[in-house]
């Protein structure tokens, strides 16, 4: 029968998108010289004469490190470089010291309102729901009990209560805090991603037959690979969902590349990152306590002044956006996956380096740019969808998600995050028409200090408006 062929530790070079299979012991050499070199998702060859069917690829992920670790041999920071510069001008414009010397307590405590309540952990223990909802729903379908439709149907109506549930109890409950519900509806969003692609890899599991992974052995930094392989329907346990759900990725595979052992020693770094870059991350929000001391809101200002306010805001906000995504790309998630022995570490490659915005945003963030290529943008181009069309898809579902985060936790629609998101697009053109190597560069640095940090600063400056505002 047809089967799935999922490759373990296939090294993906970044330059380019075809891989290179290693040749394992459990395959013959027949069938590795039978088979094609194709993108990950494509038809991967004709079998051989001992092999009946055809052999697919539906793996996206290998076993990688992350650019920052020493065991990449990474050595590129051109782009830092560039950064470098454009900080020490804007220094002598923007204030660049101005508001990082704060109280984290007046911070913690302009958010946290009732901290004896905790209705936003209600929320994510509630979500186990939705994730035995849609292992339930693959078993039924597995064994041919519903058909494909209603499979699809109570599908498409547990994503969409995965959605509006969370967001209607943050509107509706009171006590929740807007520090909670950014944490549940995060973890929402996450289910959300998870089951989509969930559902999509069993489904095509079961379009192309029974599947089978049969993974390599290519030594890595991290050890050797462990081989493993499953059968669907075999994936459809308790444990592998669970390991699904707390696994660093958001692209299912049936088998993901495991690593053999824990790195104590790794391990420890990276901890102790997590737990002193949050006190540096609190004591540099400048921009609340900013607008909280000043007491003065944007409708007392002329436009000059409103610029003034946000251009000496921006860089402290900048700072704070590169100290989170150290925590959170580099060693939050190498822990997690550390203790999971998960194998993929790839999760940013070297975005500092952007010429275009484009690049930047296919860069940054690998674990959502990983779901978007695979569970949207090429299922668009597959239906006939231009290339411009699926990128405005992308760029809009992007912008919907972005502000459900910031919106719906402050209970209140401005708009700011998703035009920033959808502003994007022109920028990405005229950045990609006009200009070339370190100008390119040097102008998705100044997007990203006086962009997407300011339509988070007016969220903030509005909600600091709203309630707090003439108290005393």
């Amino acid at each position: 029968s047809a089967c799935v062929l999922e490759p373990r530790g296939s090294r993906v070079h970044h330059a380019g998108s075809l891989r290179d299979f290693a040749v394992s012991a459990a395959v013959s050499a027949e069938v590795w010289q039978a088979a094609a070199r194709v993108d990950g998702g494509e038809l991967l060859g004709a079998g051989a004469s001992s092999v009946k069917g055809l052999l697919w690829v539906l793996a996206c992920h290998w076993d990688l490190d992350n650019l920052l670790s020493s065991s990449s041999g990474y050595s590129n920071y051109r782009g830092i470089l560039n950064w470098c510069v454009v900080m020490l001008v804007s220094e002598q414009y923007l204030s660049f010291l101005y508001g990082i010397l704060v109280d984290p307590i007046q911070v913690v405590s302009l958010f946290l309102k009732d901290p004896y309540s905790w209705p936003s952990l209600c929320l994510v223990i509630v979500a186990n729901v939705f994730a035995l909802a849609a292992l339930h729903t693959e078993r039924r379908l597995a064994v041919g009990s519903i058909s494909e439709n209603v499979g699809s149907i109570i599908h498409a109506c547990n994503l969409l209560t995965i959605l509006c549930f969370p967001a209607l109890v943050v509107l509706m409950v009171s006590s929740v805090t807007p520090v909670g519900a950014v944490f549940a509806l995060s973890i929402y969003t996450i289910l959300f991603l998870k089951l989509f692609s969930f559902r999509d890899v069993n489904k095509w599991c079961r379009a192309r037959g029974r599947a089978k992974a049969v993974p390599s052995g290519l030594k890595k930094a991290n050890g050797e690979m462990v081989p493993s392989g499953v059968c669907y329907p075999a994936n459809l346990t308790y444990k592998d969902m669970y390991y699904f759900l707390f696994a660093p990725t958001l692209c299912y595979e049936l088998n993901f590349p495991r690593s053999p052992r824990i790195r104590k020693r790794f391990l420890l770094r990276r901890l102790f990152e997590m737990v002193r870059q949050p006190r540096v991350l609190l004591l540099s929000t400048g921009p609340v306590t900013t607008l909280r001391t000043r007491q003065l809101s944007f409708q007392d200002m002329d436009y000059s002044r409103i610029i003034e306010r946000l251009l000496k805001l921006a860089v402290p906000n900048h700072l704070i956006w590169l100290i989170f995504f150290y925590w959170f790309f580099h060693s939050s998630l190498n822990v997690l996956a550390e203790v999971m022995q998960f194998g993929d570490r790839e999760f940013y490659r070297d975005w500092w380096n952007s010429e275009s915005v484009t690049y930047f945003w296919q860069n940054w963030n690998i674990p959502v740019h990983k779901w978007c290529l695979r569970h949207f943008y090429k299922p668009m181009i597959k239906r006939g969808v231009s290339k411009w069309t699926a990128q405005t898809a992308v760029f809009l579902a992007s912008a919907f998600f972005h502000e459900y985060l910031v919106s719906v936790p402050l209970k209140m629609f401005r708009l700011w995050a998703f035009m920033g998101m959808m502003a994007q697009i022109p920028l990405a053109w005229l950045v990609g028409r006009f200009l070339r190597g370190n100008y390119g560069n040097a102008a998705v640095w100044i997007s990203l200090i006086i962009g997407q940090p300011i339509a988070v600063l007016m969220y903030v400056h509005d909600y600091y408006v709203l309630n707090y505002e003439g108290s005393p």
